[in-house]
């Protein structure tokens, strides 16, 4: 195990331990994992997006240094935590803005290989409830979406901070793109 893993651990422990300097400490050590998941999740974004990957990372550690009840079992588990903080922010945004502009909702453009599986934008507000639905009929699934698509975890990534198997993650991201996809096909019921 290399230095900057065992200090992250190191670190990792203390959060659990109370230590509230810990994560001031952690997160100059993760900041470029931070930043490359930032950076992902504001490619599905539009491009005249007011926030920009720096500020989502900024955004995300304050309320990462909120959350009181997170104990992260390594690496994986926090950037996967920090990926779902991430997207709440930017979900959290848009609705702020759709209410401030009285206007349908925000779209993101979604890549054939990613999740919807159209090619075409997608509303990011109708695939927040769409997760949320997910997520209520199978958390798991939902967690391996958040994980892949958002955090741009590997599977073995996600297999990690999951504790679950590859072959599992890679089951389970077909299956949660397979439902996605028809759940936000234009005209489904929702």
């Amino acid at each position: 195990m290399s230095t900057q893993s065992d200090s992250v651990s190191r670190l990792m422990a203390g959060v659990r331990d109370g230590n509230r300097d810990a994560i001031d400490a952690l997160l100059p050590l993760v900041h470029a994992e931070l930043r490359r998941i930032a950076t992902r999740h504001m490619r599905h974004e539009r491009p005249d997006h007011t926030l920009q990957p720096t500020a989502l990372v900024n955004e995300a550690y304050l309320r990462l240094v909120d959350q009181r009840d997170v104990a992260w079992q390594n690496r994986a588990h926090f950037l996967a935590v920090a990926s779902r903080v991430m997207r709440r922010v930017l979900v959290d945004h848009a609705r702020a803005r759709t209410t401030a502009k009285r206007e349908g909702g925000l779209r993101v453009e979604l890549e054939a290989a990613d999740v919807a599986g159209s090619g075409g934008d997608v509303d990011l507000l109708a695939l927040d409830e769409a997760l949320g639905r997910l997520s209520r009929m199978d958390p798991r699934l939902a967690q391996v979406v958040e994980s892949r698509y958002f955090g741009g975890l590997t599977t073995r990534e996600t297999a990690e901070a999951m504790q679950i198997s590859t072959a599992t993650v890679e089951r389970e991201w077909v299956a949660a793109r397979a439902w996605l996809r028809r759940e936000l096909a234009p005209g489904a019921a929702s």
